[in-house]
């Protein structure tokens, strides 16, 4: 299986939103009845998004910026550049013992929830048969692959694609003589890292 990807060190992750909403709260010297009243919304609300127990809408958010005198972006993480674009020059090779080469795709976004990876499958390699909860894509790139996915058996070749339900059990073979690209989206993310 894809165990773990080369990548630099995660930046440190910002606290949840409840506790920056009480942090500035409490910097702010306001009880949670003030915060209420100077926000508009409830004091039982306010205490339940303070301990996690609730996230509050865009619109809550934007009340409760303006009540704590702050950006609204100060309750978002906001992926900057540098997070979400991957380059073609500096690719994100997946380290695993396979003869597959895999390559992650997908930004480093908290919390992801899916996987975009890239595979340079070897002539004659054959994965075993899996099934797990979530949903797969495959888009082979080159070459061709033979794929299962529940019931159907099929031939795919280059700008062939195909998506189901992962409960099914499924596999993808190539039994040709020449490498297959196969580009593969799935959830849950297997590889989300820093979590």
């Amino acid at each position: 299986m894809i165990l773990a990807a080369e990548t630099e060190p995660q930046k440190k992750r910002r606290p949840p939103i409840g506790q920056r909403i009480k942090s500035r709260r409490k910097a702010l010297h306001l009880t949670l009845q003030e915060l209420a009243e100077r926000s508009g919304l409830s004091k039982p609300f306010l205490s339940q998004a303070e301990r996690d127990l609730t996230t509050p809408s865009l619109m809550s958010m934007l009340r409760l910026a303006k009540a704590l005198d702050v950006e609204v972006a100060y309750f978002m993480e906001i992926p900057q550049a540098k997070d979400v674009v991957r380059r073609a020059d500096a690719p994100q090779a997946i380290v695993v013992d396979s003869p597959v080469t895999y390559f992650d795709l997908a930004s480093s976004l908290p919390d992801r929830k899916l996987d975009i990876v890239l595979m340079r499958i070897p002539p004659g390699h054959a994965f075993p048969v899996d099934t797990r909860n979530g949903e797969h894509f495959r888009y082979v790139l080159e070459g061709e692959l033979h794929a299962q996915a529940g019931d159907i058996h099929t031939v795919l070749k280059a700008g062939d694609s195909m998506h189901f339900d992962a409960r099914a059990p499924h596999t993808v073979e190539n039994r040709t003589e020449r490498e297959a690209v196969l580009l593969y989206v799935g959830t849950p993310s297997v590889l989300q890292r820093g979590a």
